[in-house]
């Protein structure tokens, strides 16, 4: 299955899986979507994820994260910049989602980062998606 966007691909299949109370969810490999995983880890929202090879195409297996009431980690998950429209910001307009509470993915020249990382290194970059 092609898609015209596989990271809005990715988020609406974390969100339909935690809506579905699903453990794990499986996507397909890319760079991008690996380390969109490895920053969704380092900040809390998702338990832990691995890469698996099927024959010749590779998963991205992402392990699921519920409070204690089984309530999802993460509450919402919206995609920014798409493939009509991108949405770029220099390192004084980087977003704050929820004051704080959220946060923004940014790719920029160093790679992925959150928002307050990408404020901290003074980057600018595409803006990618908001979790919270």
């Amino acid at each position: 299955m092609s898609a015209s966007d596989p990271i809005a691909e990715m988020l609406t299949r974390i969100r339909n899986a935690q809506a579905a109370r699903r453990p794990t969810v499986e996507v397909a490999h890319s760079r991008l979507k690996s380390e969109l995983a490895r920053v969704l880890k380092k900040e809390g929202f998702i338990a832990d994820y691995t890469s698996e090879a099927l024959g010749a195409r590779k998963l991205l297996r992402l392990y699921l994260k519920y409070g204690p009431d089984e309530a999802p980690i993460i509450r919402g998950l919206r995609r920014v910049s798409r493939p009509g429209r991108r949405s770029y910001v220099g390192a004084d307009k980087v977003p704050r989602v929820l004051n704080g509470i959220g946060m923004a993915i940014l790719t920029t020249s160093s790679g992925l980062m959150t928002d307050r990382q990408a404020r901290r290194a003074r980057l600018g970059g595409e803006v990618i998606c908001h979790v919270w």
